[in-house]
């Protein structure tokens, strides 16, 4: 409990601060005057938080929006790669490539699950090469293998299995590639490539946290006189904690917006530089890794998502520290 001094200190500091601001006589408890505002709504510390905000929100909704890039690149990855499988027939000496090659090519399109296959011919294996081994190579050279695409109706109705023993009973020379193994690997890339970014996320809400409950124990303290008086007239501690709250929910809300929409805006900017760089050799790597940065409705439904997450833990965040502040003045 303070002494009557302090507490008469105190009213009439919050007077003086009521009359410099045009509000007219003290309000009852838990009542709040239209336009009165316990907390200043325009300070240099509250600008800063809305910029930490901001800048915590656009680094967070980047991520969000990279990890939607490439979980949906590595959804057509992986989609294309479990849809398709490779014979190779490897030049032996004793045996006809050309023979087994279509040896190879008729059993796989008589079997099972088998959608369409393509096998190279050997010009087109050569040019498939030439960007390594160069120009004028001839088949003679180098025991180049022969390959043969295969497209599969659906995956998980094709017994590779069995197809693979069919094609080496026949053609001892040929093997298949299901990519099975490069499947494997790009789904725990795309699975932690998603981890990664939710723990980023989680960091960078964490750290916006922290710096309200910072900010809103430094307002508590710049208006603890107004805090007390209103404390012990009878003002409830909820209708003081929602004052700070309300102050910090717009400053959140405004920063949030701005993080957010900024970072919808670079996306979109790497979105037209890379379809400029569209026609290069690093502007088709960065496509095949990121696709068309273009995000989905799950893209912008994350984006946004953070952006109430974010004003949401300010603001309940704020509550909380009130309510600490006021259960210690007790």
């Amino acid at each position: 409990m303070v002494s009557g001094t302090r507490r008469s200190a105190a009213l009439r500091h919050w007077l003086a601060t009521r009359e410099r601001d045009g509000l007219a006589g003290p309000s009852p408890a838990g009542t709040r005057p239209r336009g009165a505002s316990l907390v200043p709504p325009s300070s240099i510390a509250g600008r800063a938080l809305a910029v930490i905000i901001a800048i915590m929100t656009f680094l967070g909704s980047l991520t969000v929006g990279s990890v939607d890039l490439v979980r949906t690149a590595a959804a057509d990855w992986t989609s294309s790669i479990v849809r398709e499988a490779t014979i190779q027939v490897r030049p032996v000496p004793g045996r006809d490539l050309a023979a087994d090659v279509t040896r190879a090519t008729e059993i796989a399109v008589r079997f099972p699950g088998v959608a369409d296959v393509s096998p190279y011919t050997a010009e087109e294996t050569r040019r498939m090469l030439e960007p390594w081994l160069g120009t004028g190579l001839g088949a003679e050279d180098l025991p180049i293998p022969r390959l043969i695409v295969v497209k599969l109706a659906d995956d998980r109705r094709t017994d590779m299995e069995a197809f693979r023993r069919a094609l080496t009973a026949e053609v001892p020379s040929a093997s298949l590639d299901d990519h099975r193994q490069w499947f494997d690997r790009l789904r725990a890339m795309a699975r932690a490539v998603i981890v990664v970014g939710l723990v980023i996320v989680a960091l960078m809400v964490a750290a916006t946290g922290l710096s309200v409950v910072f900010a809103t124990r430094a307002a508590v303290e710049t208006n603890r006189p107004v805090v007390e008086v209103l404390h012990f007239v009878g003002a409830r501690d909820a209708f003081i904690a929602a004052e700070f709250q309300r102050h910090f929910l717009w400053l959140a809300l405004k920063g949030s917006l701005a993080g957010g929409l900024a970072a919808l805006g670079a996306i979109m900017l790497s979105g037209l530089v890379a379809g400029r760089w569209r026609a290069t050799a690093g502007g088709d790597q960065i496509e095949a890794l990121f696709g068309s940065f273009a995000l989905g409705i799950t893209g912008y439904a994350a984006i946004a998502g953070l952006v109430v997450l974010v004003t949401a833990v300010a603001a309940l965040t704020c509550r909380f520290t009130v309510m600490r502040t006021l259960g210690a003045i007790d």
